[in-house]
């Protein structure tokens, strides 16, 4: 299924499973030649003999080892199949097939596309399809408009109805929320340093607020000349979720980044906010324009009834979006990262095969089914992994459970990673063509978001 593109182009390193092939396909070379000559002995011992009776089983039993041997060659063909090639300066394409149909299709076969990226040649670039936060589109589509030479989907995303491409975890492009996590899953973050970028693996947890009016003011006369500045309370309500359906009782922010409009029904109230204050109230109306300048309050239920007991046009309001590690040491280092994505369950810590999957409320038979599966990863050298294996295609790749993934990242020497959206969206592209088979029937399937790959200039 591999095809090379320019047939110039040299792999430049045999595999280990390429070495290991290579050594039990000269043993049986010279197995095969061992035979030739038993059989020629047996031959010539077979004229001589006083009792032939011995003579068919001698010679059957000397054949069927040669066939048998080569037979077993034909097999261990079939169980490994390794190809790599480097496609940029630091940027490696990997390709294998391993394993065999059976009946029992519990041995394969897989067919895994990898790329082992360097960051301080090559650069990832997070994008979300449409360059908005909704909308789907393919991973080669992305990868074109955006002159990337490869690519791999990411995230977990609506698939139907209006808000289809709203990503489901946790997503921050150059540096702007555009959607908060789910669940606290796994996230993979992108720091960008002086020449390089480094990734960052963790779990992260929302928590928004919005608050209105300020935190005091001045009052007039309290006694015969006495003007002091008073408190006064702030009215206070805890952020839902962004740039998401609305669903009841809830507060929902929409930001410029997420469409032109709210796309929601005339069954809430919404409040639209300008320079931090707000210029004008929209109740069950709906769809509500959101100004490139500020952003849009959407409540429904308690919600709703809180914003219009404390909130008025002209109201000042405040907008808190905090995101946070769970693994409280890694606090500073996230507050680096421009560009998360989220994905989940956590694949790999510390160098050990560590499924999150019970945490991030994932059943377990996400884990253990077999599937297509996109992946990423960093090793110990700081060099990136973007993996897919291909599934749900009997003969061709039946896909692999979670552990599999891992165990496969763990042999390529992942130190941390994690699961990303994976079965019909599973898709990688390198130089404007897909080098793996989507499981869709209708082929390649349109996306929320992608990571691209470029050359450092």
């Amino acid at each position: 299924m591999y095809i090379e593109e320019d047939t110039s182009s040299s792999f430049r390193r045999q595999s280990p499973d390429e070495a290991s092939l290579s050594r039990r396909r000269m043993g049986q070379i010279r197995m095969r030649a061992i035979n030739i000559a038993l059989l020629r002995s047996a031959n010539n011992q077979i004229r001589t003999v006083r009792h032939a009776f011995w003579s068919p089983f001698l010679f059957i039993f000397l054949v069927a080892s040669a066939f048998g041997l080569h037979a077993h060659e034909q097999t261990a063909q079939l169980t490994a199949n390794q190809r790599s090639e480097v496609i940029a300066p630091g940027i490696e394409h990997i390709q294998i097939t391993r394993g065999s149909k059976s009946e029992k299709e519990t041995t394969g076969p897989w067919f895994i596309n990898i790329l082992r990226i360097d960051p301080t040649k090559a650069r990832l670039r997070m994008v979300h399809a449409m360059d908005e936060a909704v909308g789907l589109e393919t991973v080669s589509s992305l990868a074109t408009r955006y002159g990337a030479l490869a690519a791999v989907n990411s995230g977990y995303f609506r698939t139907t109805g209006t808000y289809r491409g709203d990503s489901v975890g946790i997503e921050v492009l150059n540096g702007k929320l555009l959607s908060e996590s789910n669940n606290v899953r796994a996230a993979a973050g992108l720091i960008e340093r002086e020449g390089k970028q480094e990734m960052i693996f963790g779990h992260l947890k929302f928590d928004g607020q919005i608050t209105s009016g300020p935190s005091t003011k001045w009052h007039g006369r309290l006694a015969r000349g006495d003007t002091r500045k008073m408190r006064v309370p702030q009215a206070k309500h805890a952020i839902d979720g962004l740039n998401r359906p609305r669903a009841d009782n809830e507060l929902i922010i929409f930001t410029p980044e997420f469409h032109r409009t709210t796309l929601t029904e005339p069954s809430g109230l919404e409040l639209i906010v300008r320079r931090g204050r707000i210029v004008e109230q929209r109740d069950l109306k709906g769809s509500t324009a959101i100004p490139a300048d500020g952003f849009v309050i959407s409540l429904a239920g308690r919600a709703r009834q809180w914003a219009l007991d404390n909130l008025r046009v002209g109201t000042r309001v405040k907008l808190n979006l905090n995101w946070s590690p769970t693994e409280t040491d890694q606090t500073d280092s996230w507050k680096k990262a421009a560009n998360i994505i989220g994905g989940g369950p956590q694949l790999i810590k510390n160098g050990r095969v560590e499924i999150t999957n019970a945490a991030e409320k994932i059943l377990p038979s996400f884990v253990h089914d077999g599937h297509p599966r996109t992946a990423i990863a960093k090793l110990k050298s700081g060099q990136i992994l973007l993996v897919t294996v291909d599934g749900r295609q009997p003969g061709e790749s039946i896909g692999m459970s979670l552990t599999m993934l891992a165990d496969l990242l763990i042999e390529f020497g992942a130190v941390e990673a994690i699961n990303l959206d994976g079965g019909g969206s599973t898709t990688m592209v390198i130089r404007n063509k897909l080098v793996n088979k989507p499981s869709d029937a209708t082929g390649e399937r349109p996306v929320s978001d992608a990571i691209l790959v470029f050359p450092r200039p």
